[in-house]
């Protein structure tokens, strides 16, 4: 793996990103001086908010913390793709009639799950490094292309 957790404590983490839906693209530092950046966080919650009803939920900032590690380690320099982040309750039960693969306690409502795509790593190799994280679950859609 990379640096070590613990050195990269302190460094600033920036992710920049591309919403594959409404076609926004964001950068930002969320992690500085030993930190959550408020400010920042607050601007991630709206980037990744369920767009189908623009309504924004509080993201959970340790998911930040793994999308960062995870990038750093898949050695990926394109904008993460971002499939899917926060679904209102009512989101993800219209996306459940539609699909078995949506759970009805999906922690996309939780504001605890990301699908994501790096257009520059294979997804069989973001997964491979989204498991050796060890952090929780992941899911893997080989055929949509996103993790």
């Amino acid at each position: 793996m990379g640096a070590p957790r613990e050195a990269a404590a302190s460094e600033a983490r920036t992710l920049s990103f591309f919403h594959t839906h409404t076609k926004e693209t964001a950068t930002v530092t969320f992690w500085r001086d030993g930190g959550y950046d408020d400010a920042a966080l607050t601007q991630l919650n709206w980037f990744l908010r369920d767009w189908r009803v623009d309504q924004p939920s509080k993201m959970d900032p340790r998911l930040f913390d793994i999308l960062w590690e995870v990038y750093r380690e898949s050695g990926s320099r394109e904008p993460i793709h971002i499939v899917s982040a926060y679904r209102s309750p009512a989101t993800n039960g219209m996306l459940r009639q539609r699909s078995r693969a949506v759970s009805e306690h999906s922690q996309h409502m939780s504001g605890k799950a990301m699908d994501i795509r790096l257009p520059d790593v294979d997804t069989g190799r973001l997964r491979a490094v989204a498991m050796q994280m060890q952090y929780g679950g992941v899911g893997y859609y080989p055929s949509s292309g996103f993790v």
